[in-house]
């Protein structure tokens, strides 16, 4: 159930009922040359909608589609408001949400937003306010590779160009971290991969959004 499908009145009445806000945290960036900007976005989108089918006591905020995502500049199309803004932006949408919802939920699908997202939830939570996060984590590829090319195929192959994948930077994250963080993904990746898409199929795809689906509604079913 969307929120912005619904009228004021109608979202009065469910969250007095107890409705939990979940919001679709992603970004607008990179990822190679197959797969669309929108990527980290459709996969919390796609994660919210799977909650809510499951609880009916969900409701799915809009997307917030722009986050921290300056180690992807240099490729085209990458829109980054920074660690500063993203924290903010949250952060007041937080303090706004608490005012209908007594409980939020980030569903946060983009690894450049874990700090601003832990530290506006922190806050939010010193002032009181029932707010969790959910990050998705799969093993393998950590950007544009074999898991989230199969993701994409899974919700949206319409999008995905498989003519067009090639492998990355295939070296685990691990050691090619300070590199990105001194100069970025294209210090490692002219083609801003890390992985191998090429093997990436929707089968795949379904299996590992089951899974973590799956995850997601056992994180809420947690919450106290």
């Amino acid at each position: 159930m969307r929120l912005a499908d619904l009228s004021w009145p109608d979202v009065a009445e469910r969250a007095a009922a107890g409705a939990i806000l979940a919001v679709p945290v992603g970004a607008t960036e990179q990822h190679g040359p197959h797969l669309p900007l929108s990527t980290d976005t459709d996969i919390a989108l796609a994660l919210c909608d799977r909650l809510s089918d499951k609880r009916p006591d969900v409701l799915v905020a809009p997307a917030v589609a722009f986050g921290s995502s300056g180690e992807h500049a240099g490729f085209a199309g990458t829109l980054s408001i920074g660690q500063a803004a993203t924290e903010l932006l949250l952060l007041e949408l937080g303090r706004s949400a608490a005012e209908t919802f007594a409980r939020l939920l980030f569903v946060s699908a983009h690894g450049g937003n874990a700090a601003p997202v832990a530290r506006a939830v922190a806050r939010l939570r010193a002032e009181s306010r029932d707010v969790s996060v959910f990050q998705p984590r799969w093993d393998g590829d950590p950007h544009a590779g074999r898991p989230e090319t199969a993701l994409q195929l899974a919700l949206r192959p319409s999008v995905v160009r498989m003519d067009q994948a090639a492998a990355g930077d295939r070296r685990p994250l691990g050691e090619v971290l300070p590199l990105l963080r001194e100069g970025g993904v294209r210090a490692v990746s002219r083609t801003g991969v890390l992985g191998d898409p090429t093997a990436a199929t929707s089968m795949e795809g379904n299996a590992l959004l089951d899974e973590l689906t799956a995850q997601l509604v056992s994180h809420v079913d947690g919450w106290r």
